[in-house]
Parts: structure tokens; C-alpha cells; sequence
């Protein structure tokens, strides 16, 4: 057995349909995705474009594959004909490099912006007044990108255990969703929230996370070559 079913159901039972459940299966063998696969899961996040293409060739096509990595934008054509959603959208020069790759591939590819909302320099990311000016400086060409959809944001907490220092970066997040959920700027409506992997998502789910990304409690810790 390559992954903790007993574990693996322990969080659906927990999630009980409040959130999508993304396994992040990145560095694990396709063995370990065909494990979970056959339980039935769906969902799968992986963050090396080489890494995903070549599990999305070997894996059943109804897996819906999530880039939650930081996508390059001469990345793009590789994932473009068959990636569910992109979770790390952190510009516009971005957005319109998967529109356009979407327009090629005759598809709409639904994309997160992330956000920045940790304290560490490391993690990619809008910052609040990026954001702002994503959604408002481009409005006008925000509409002319037919081949992307904005679902929603995305963002990653602080990596401490002060409780409270997460939850009030999983509050901020949520503030910025419901904001711009409100607003008319995108083609689409805002769905997605996007917070909370292993060490957080019973918080993230708390304030009002749909859709978490969890890989360690499910296929162990990573394997690094």
C-alpha cells in the first residue's frame, strides 16, 4: 500500500463535502495516484509541468489535473490541453499567456489568482493593492480573455504554529474572496477559494475554505531525488 487510506478517508469524512480534496501527488509515483484513484478520488494537484505531463499521459483521463505550482509563462503550451484548474496565477502577462494557449487548444482553462497573505518573502503571490490593480487597471482586457476564467483566489498561510497568525491570514483571504465575489470586473463568478494544506486546512475549512491541498497525511512525506 503506497498511500494511507485509513487517513485518506479519515479527511473526507472530515471535509464532508465542505471542500474539494486536491491530492498533491508531485514527486509520488503513479503507482500511489492509481491507488487513491481506484477509491475513487478524482483531483490531483502537481507543481513541475515535465512531472505533470508525463503522469497525465500514464494516468486515466478523467483525473482533473491542478498546477499548483508557479507556472512559467513558456510553460504554458505544455499543460494547456488538458489542465483542470491553474491555482498560482500572479500577473496578467500570465493570464493572457493561458488565454492564449487556451484560444490554440479550443478550451477555457479556469485559473486562481494567489495571493500573498504568509509572512515569508519565499511564497509567490498578489499582494492586496496587485490585486487591485489586476482586477481594475485591466478591466477593459479582462473581458476580451474568452479563454480564461477566473474562479476564484488562492493562498498559502504562514508556516508556524501560532494558530491565530494563520487564521487571521485565512480571515484576510476570505475578506478579499467575498469582495471581489461581490464585484461585476470578471466574465465569471468567483467560486473557488482556495487555503489550507496538511498542517492548516482544519483552519482554512473554518474560514470558509472550499477547496484544499492536502499530500503528506495521504501519500507520506516527499521524495526528493
Amino acid at each position: 500500500m503506497l498511500i494511507n487510506q485509513a487517513k485518506y478517508s479519515e479527511i473526507v469524512q472530515e471535509l464532508d463535502g465542505k471542500a474539494v480534496l486536491v491530492a498533491v501527488s508531485k514527486t509520488k509515483p503513479v503507482e500511489a495516484i492509481k491507488e487513491l484513484y481506484d477509491l475513487g478520488h478524482r483531483d490531483f494537484g502537481e507543481n513541475y509541468v515535465q512531472e505533470l505531463v508525463e503522469k497525465q499521459e500514464q494516468l486515466p483521463k478523467d483525473i482533473r489535473w491542478h498546477f499548483i505550482g508557479h507556472l512559467q509563462s513558456n510553460k504554458v503550451k505544455y499543460i494547456a490541453p488538458f489542465v483542470h484548474l491553474v491555482h498560482g496565477v500572479d500577473s496578467f502577462k500570465l493570464l493572457k499567456e493561458i488565454n492564449k494557449e487556451g484560444k490554440k487548444n479550443n478550451r477555457t482553462i479556469d485559473v486562481l489568482l494567489q495571493v500573498h497573505i504568509a509572512t515569508e518573502e519565499t511564497k509567490f503571490g498578489l499582494d492586496e493593492n496587485e490585486l487591485h490593480e489586476l482586477l481594475h487597471r485591466h478591466q477593459g482586457e479582462l473581458h476580451e480573455l474568452k479563454n480564461t476564467n477566473i474562479k476564484g483566489l488562492m493562498g498559502m498561510a504562514s508556516f508556524t504554529d501560532d494558530i491565530e497568525k494563520i487564521r487571521k491570514e485565512f480571515m484576510h483571504l476570505k475578506s478579499l474572496f467575498v469582495k471581489y465575489a461581490k464585484s461585476e470586473i470578471l466574465n465569471s463568478k468567483f467560486e473557488i477559494l482556495s487555503m489550507g494544506m496538511s498542517s492548516d486546512y482544519a483552519i482554512a475549512i473554518e474560514e470558509g475554505s472550499n477547496m484544499v491541498r492536502i499530500g503528506n497525511l495521504i501519500f507520506g512525506e516527499r521524495q526528493y531525488s
